[in-house]
């Protein structure tokens, strides 16, 4: 009798043929990113070599970070888990946060169905209506851990632009702090994706609950012609640098990656099926339905994108390193 042929050796066909796939999220339920992550996994599966069921699961905890770790150190490097990390999670060990333990470049990125613009908001209650105004007046925001844009993006624009938001942080995801404005525990939300906000608050647009104050991105987007874009307020070079360093996160939305270590023909099946999907009929008309904006970006794409941003040179990053941990005093 033949000794069977080690696991490395199978086909990804003969691999995946009735396993079941995890996807992670690193976000609550409910937010922008649980809302992409499982529209994914309902359609990807039929895609993927020997047709796995693709289980959607929640990890949350700092920003999505605590799953980037986990992905990266402990979990299994066999091509049945990948997961979906904040936009910029990826690339904290470059500025320096606390307790990323991973190196982006590293990681296999499978694709995003989306890039990304976000945007800073206020309750319609709050005297901050303008970006103006958020130069003038404190705004105090909600955010979901250090790494997070949502946390990120304050930041920076507090100290490179001089505005005055106060972060409010440590909530699961992005529906808590879109209750936590309802609350009025806070008063605005910065680094909300501008495709979250259509998919999940469209009456807040249409009531007029939320002022739009300045979009994060280095391109505005169509629906946001009048709305000032981050990259223009910037009045140095080295201001300029800084901000494309921090904004080239958003080209890659909300990205889905795979551990470290995992095969290459079963990274090259995740990244196509990630792909065909991005075609599938059904799956584009679920994502129609539900609002969400499909701008697919390929795994190859956000590899490149991330050993680009790794090769930024030292001392831009030291700056936005420094910046990132400046904490508006009161």
């Amino acid at each position: 009798m033949l000794p069977l042929a080690p696991a490395a050796a199978q086909s990804p066909a003969e691999f995946y043929k009735g396993k079941a796939v995890d996807l992670q999220i690193g976000y609550s339920a409910g937010g922008g990113y649980d809302v992409y992550a499982r529209l994914v996994a309902r359609h990807i599966g039929k895609h993927i070599p020997g047709n796995p069921t693709v289980v959607p699961k929640n990890m949350t905890g700092a920003g999505s970070l605590k799953l980037a770790n986990w992905l990266y150190n402990v979990a299994p490097k066999d091509g049945t888990v990948f997961g979906m990390i904040g936009r910029g999670t990826g690339f904290d060990p470059l500025f320096g946060i606390k307790g990323a333990q991973f190196q982006g470049t590293k990681f296999n990125w499978i694709g995003s169905a989306n890039d990304e613009v976000s945007i800073c908001v206020s309750w319609h209650t709050s005297d901050v209506k303008t970006f103006d105004d958020l130069r003038q007046r404190e705004l105090i925001v909600g955010g979901t851990g250090a790494s997070a844009d949502t946390d990120q993006f304050p930041k920076i624009l507090n100290a490179v632009l001089g505005t005055k938001m106060k972060i409010i942080t440590g909530y699961p995801g992005g529906n808590d702090i879109g209750l936590a404005l309802e609350r009025g525990e806070v008063k605005g939300r910065c680094g909300w994706s501008w495709s979250s906000v259509k998919a999940t608050h469209q009456p807040w647009l249409d009531e007029k609950k939320i002022n739009i104050l300045i979009q994060l991105s280095l391109a505005k987007h169509p629906d946001l012609p009048n709305v000032p874009l981050i990259v223009d307020l910037a009045k140095t070079d080295e201001e300029k640098r800084i901000l494309r360093l921090v904004f080239a996160r958003q080209v890659m939305g909300r990205p889905f990656l795979a551990p470290p270590g995992i095969p290459a023909d079963r990274v090259a099946a995740l990244r196509k099926a990630f792909m065909d999907t991005m075609r599938d009929k059904e799956f584009l008309a679920e994502a129609e339905k539900g609002k969400l904006e499909i701008t697919p970006v390929s795994g190859e794409d956000i590899q490149k994108l991330v050993e680009e941003v790794y090769a930024t040179p030292a001392e831009v990053t030291t700056k936005a390193t420094e910046l990132l941990r400046v904490e508006k005093k009161k």
